[in-house]
């Protein structure tokens, strides 16, 4: 079960294959975190937004998760304007949670 929201029925199968990816991290929180980033993004990715987002999705759970709440500093060659985007839905949906 993932907690999904998107149909990847309209997905070429790379934005398939890294949509479930984002959705089956291993951890509940960053199965969160990327999978509602990309069930509203994967689609607006052009191909090579989606190689980072690629690269992104290799990292440890624990690091990328760090990077994203601010509790350790992101390496550079991680620190992307794709990394930027996700960060960035990751803050305004807290927001809209709190």
């Amino acid at each position: 079960m993932t907690g999904t929201t998107r149909s990847s029925s309209d997905l070429d199968p790379r934005r398939r294959k890294a949509l479930f990816r984002c959705w089956h991290r291993g951890t509940r929180e960053m199965d969160l975190v990327l999978g509602r980033f990309a069930d509203a993004e994967i689609d607006r990715l052009d191909d090579e937004e989606l190689t980072v987002f690629e690269h992104l999705m290799e990292a440890p759970d624990r690091d990328l998760f760090t990077w994203l709440t601010g509790s350790a500093e992101t390496p550079a060659n991680y620190d992307t304007p794709v990394f930027r985007r996700i960060r960035a839905y990751y803050e305004l949906s807290e927001e809209s949670r709190s």
